[in-house]
């Protein structure tokens, strides 16, 4: 059995749950909280796990003495003297009302073949149900995972090295650093070609993350522990003073989180030289200031186009992004990649100058969303959308590539613009239909005036012909 069709069975299992009453988000904690044990179990890692509390003990229990001595396995793991292992059963609790239920998840569990996705890679299998979760669009998980085809594109192109800091400031369940991880094992023969002491640095150091959302952190740590991975991992808020821990990194990979600080509240971070309650404004400043000033230094960030239009310190910002960095590439995604259909996203991708001006001159854009499919699970996004982008990407001379989508703008073309960065949509038909799409609520407003003028206007005649009767009558 291979690891899509385990975590098929997995998922399946939520069925039981649906009379528990039991959500999507709260299923797949649960099914970390049994996985992880099982996992360690089959890679003959349990010597972590406090004795007595490990997978067999929850096998060979049934009924209500199972439910009971799960509660107490989830509170003795949560005081683990293992760090990883009390983060990630820190005030675990069960959601599982109805002890055959969860008997029945523990033995399903316990029924499948794992060989082959111990052949796979165990972290694989876990990533691949954090995948099912998001693309369950009931889950609401959407929100913490970027696609995985968009994370692998852009972490090749990024392309870190052995010896390199990696981090993910808005790490979601990990993802970017799960990748950097693996894109370097590629490279180096799961690290058998490095030196001990640079291999225990690929393990300890060279990947951090932190994350807000205290569930999605754990999901996290399951994924790098099950990856191999101990760089730092910390739950928490990176937009506060927290977060000031993150810097001086190689390589930065993220999709900070849309929308804005709660109640419109400012970051609290006092190294922010620009002051707005945009989040990803204040995310983008961080990024490109937690690079090392040493020109090699480089980030690839996921934001919403409002970041690269928005007025006032929108523009401050853009300006200092320019200054500060070589903003090489700007690749305009496509709409409905991610679980919000209507947002329209970019990716940057810039390298921390040794000065802090005028390290941009020029920046290409590749418009890789006007006339582009529905993407959703009928038409996915795959490599292949990418691969003329990647090539004009990777193109010693950029000029010489011919795509109507790959353009260059000068940086005083930008900055005649209030150093707007949305640009290079193609200018075709199609587009300009798009775009000059009347706003529905503007629409309909306009349209209820027009229909209050004409009620008045018949109300106007109804009275002259009653004035006009009350005259013949007279």
């Amino acid at each position: 059995m291979n690891n899509q069709e385990i975590v098929s069975k997995l998922w399946n299992l939520s069925n039981v749950l649906r009379d528990d009453g039991i959500t999507y988000q709260q299923y797949v904690t649960e099914l970390t909280y049994l996985l992880f044990l099982k996992m360690m179990k089959e890679q003959d890692t349990e010597s972590i796990i406090t004795e007595g509390y490990r997978w067999d003990n929850l096998v060979e229990k049934e009924g209500i003495e199972l439910k009971k001595f799960y509660q107490k396995l989830l509170l003795k793991l949560g005081e683990s003297e293992n760090e990883r292992i009390r983060q990630i059963y820190d005030g675990a609790s069960t959601s599982i009302d109805e002890p055959k239920n969860l008997e029945k998840i523990i033995k399903s569990i316990d029924g499948l073949e794992w060989y082959n996705a111990k052949e796979e890679g165990l972290g694989n299998l876990y990533e691949g149900l954090l995948e099912k979760n998001a693309n369950e669009k009931k889950s609401g998980a959407g929100q913490y995972f970027t696609p995985r085809v968009l994370i692998d594109v852009i972490v090749d192109l990024v392309n870190p090295q052995p010896g390199e800091r990696c981090a993910d400031p808005a790490a979601g369940t990990f993802g970017f650093m799960i990748a950097a991880d693996r894109h370097v094992k590629d490279q180096t023969d799961d690290y058998f070609d490095l030196e001990p002491a640079q291999a225990e640095f690929q393990k300890k150091e060279a990947f951090s993350g932190m994350e807000l959302v205290k569930e999605t952190h754990k999901l996290a740590l399951m994924n790098a522990l099950l990856h191999d991975i101990e760089g730092p991992l910390v739950q928490g808020d990176t937009l506060s003073a927290n977060g000031k821990w993150m810097k001086n990194y190689d390589v930065i990979l993220t999709n900070p989180p849309f929308g804005t600080k709660k109640g419109g509240e400012r970051a609290t971070r006092d190294d922010l030289t620009y002051e707005t309650s945009n989040k990803q404004l204040n995310f983008l400043q961080l990024i490109y200031n937690g690079l090392k000033a040493d020109g090699k230094a480089r980030a690839a960030v996921v934001l919403p186009d409002n970041v690269l239009f928005e007025s006032g310190v929108g523009a401050d910002i853009r300006r200092d992004l320019m200054n500060k960095c070589n903003l090489h590439t700007i690749l305009r995604l496509p709409t409905g990649i991610f679980y919000a259909q209507g947002v329209k996203t970019n990716v940057l991708f810039f390298t921390r100058g040794t000065s802090d001006k005028d390290n941009t001159k020029d920046v290409w854009v590749y418009d890789l969303r006007t006339n582009m499919p529905n993407f959703g699970k009928r038409t996915p996004l795959t490599e292949k959308h990418f691969e003329d982008f990647i090539v004009a990407y990777h193109a010693e001379d950029r000029d010489v590539i011919t795509d109507d989508r790959w353009n260059r703008f000068s940086r005083e073309e930008i900055a005649k613009k209030d150093d707007s960065l949305d640009i290079g949509l193609i200018a075709d038909d199609s587009l300009s239909a798009y775009d000059n799409l009347p706003d529905p609520i503007e629409s309909a407003q306009e349209a209820i005036a027009k229909l209050q003028q004409a009620m008045g206007f018949l109300t106007e005649v109804v009275d002259e012909l009653r004035a006009i009767e009350v005259d013949k009558d007279a």
